[in-house]
């Protein structure tokens, strides 16, 4: 069996899927991006000196609110009534910078891989603009799905 675009007709045009088939199941995806920083930008950010506020719990709202709107945003995807979307922040010494694990959960008949994509995205993003004045140098990097469940294919998890 050769796979195929799901969002790709026979005749090769783009197409939002047709769900309406599918059974309704609880289905949750993890995400995760990182924006690598120097030692002193993070230092900055752990302790609440960005002129622009609050890195972290503007970067965590960004992030839910970017969720919500995926639809709006990535064309051919379904808008889905989300049952819950977080979004973690935590420092990482190592990078250094800061590690944006996005969870997104649904009862629904469509994954929410892309909705925990742009949450994990648009936290990054965020935490870039609000620290960019002293670091234009940040790298925004390592954007992927850790796990999904639910739905017909099942239980996912990167290696």
């Amino acid at each position: 069996m050769t796979a195929r675009l799901t969002h790709i007709d026979e005749t090769g045009a783009a197409n939002m899927v047709d769900v309406g088939d599918k059974a309704v199941t609880r289905r949750v995806a993890v995400a995760e991006g990182r924006v690598r920083m120097k030692p002193e930008t993070l230092a900055m950010i752990r302790a609440g000196q960005a002129k622009k506020g609050d890195v972290v719990a503007t970067a965590r709202i960004a992030g839910i609110m970017a969720a919500k709107r995926t639809h709006e945003l990535i064309p051919l995807c379904h808008p889905l009534l989300l049952t819950k979307a977080a979004v973690e922040i935590e420092p990482d010494e190592a990078l250094p910078g800061l590690v944006v694990r996005a969870t997104v959960h649904v009862g629904g008949q469509t994954g929410v891989e892309m909705e925990a994509l742009t949450a994990a995205t648009v936290a990054c993003l965020t935490i870039y603009d609000m620290a960019k004045a002293v670091d234009r140098g940040m790298i925004v990097e390592g954007v992927r799905v850790l796990e999904k469940s639910g739905g017909k294919s099942g239980d996912w998890r990167a290696e």
